[in-house]
């Protein structure tokens, strides 16, 4: 699918939501969002997300993916779905463009929600969430790979996940060099629904496990099976 289309998609899903929604968010509590570890912000609020990764270099930025992710399955997934991943009652997040456009929508829609003919279809954020978090979230809801993105790489991914599931029992053989700069390129080739430069994929997750301790090699290959069984 074009991004074009999916710009579309998005902006007609942003456009129609639909009443389920006051359901939906009717009954959540909003839950805190620990933010320990990010730079704090001043109290304007920005237009412009702070914590992409050319802005505050990839540590912060995997720090504020961390965040954003626990912040948005405890805030935000009822309604947008688990990995932000649309079932059609909201907009499918992941299309918002990783620039000016989508961050300026996505703050006001933090900020103060948004109502349709007298009824509020979401609630705002704002004094109930930080800052931070709201752009913890942004930033984790920007890096989801696209739709389909990991498809070409998914029967070489489940190999690499099997061959890690041995190696967390028996790691004599194990090249961890060669297996974390695999999993990189895999990486580099999956894009985001966004445009972002660097997907949160399966793959970049579970290179960064990987030390070459048998116990890496394990949680490494649980990423890929968590990962590829959600994909399907």
């Amino acid at each position: 699918m074009s991004k074009s289309k999916k710009k579309a998609l998005f902006l007609g899903a942003a456009i129609t939501s639909v009443a389920t929604l006051v359901l939906a968010h009717g009954d959540v509590t909003p839950q805190a969002v620990d933010t320990t570890g990010l730079p704090e912000l001043e109290e304007e609020w920005l237009s412009e997300n702070p914590y992409r990764a050319d802005k505050v270099g990839e540590e912060v930025w995997i720090k504020a993916m961390q965040i954003g992710d626990s912040g948005y399955n405890q805030n935000c997934a009822r309604c947008h779905g688990l990995e932000a991943v649309s079932g059609g009652l909201a907009p499918d997040l992941r299309f918002l463009e990783a620039e000016e456009y989508g961050d300026e929508w996505y703050v006001e829609r933090f900020r103060v929600g948004y109502t349709q003919n007298g009824t509020t279809k979401m609630p705002g954020f704002e004094g109930v969430l930080s800052q931070e978090a709201a752009w913890a979230i942004r930033t984790y809801i920007e890096a989801r790979p696209d739709e389909g993105a990991m498809d070409d790489f998914a029967d070489e991914l489940k190999m690499m996940r099997d061959q890690l599931a041995a190696y967390g029992k028996d790691s004599a053989d194990a090249d961890a060099d060669a297996i974390i700069n695999r999993l990189n390129e895999i990486a580099a080739e999956i894009e985001t629904g966004s445009g972002a430069p660097v997907a949160d994929s399966i793959a970049f997750r579970a290179a960064r496990v990987i030390d070459g301790t048998p116990a890496s090699y394990a949680s490494a290959a649980e990423v890929l099976t968590i990962g590829l069984s959600a994909a399907n």
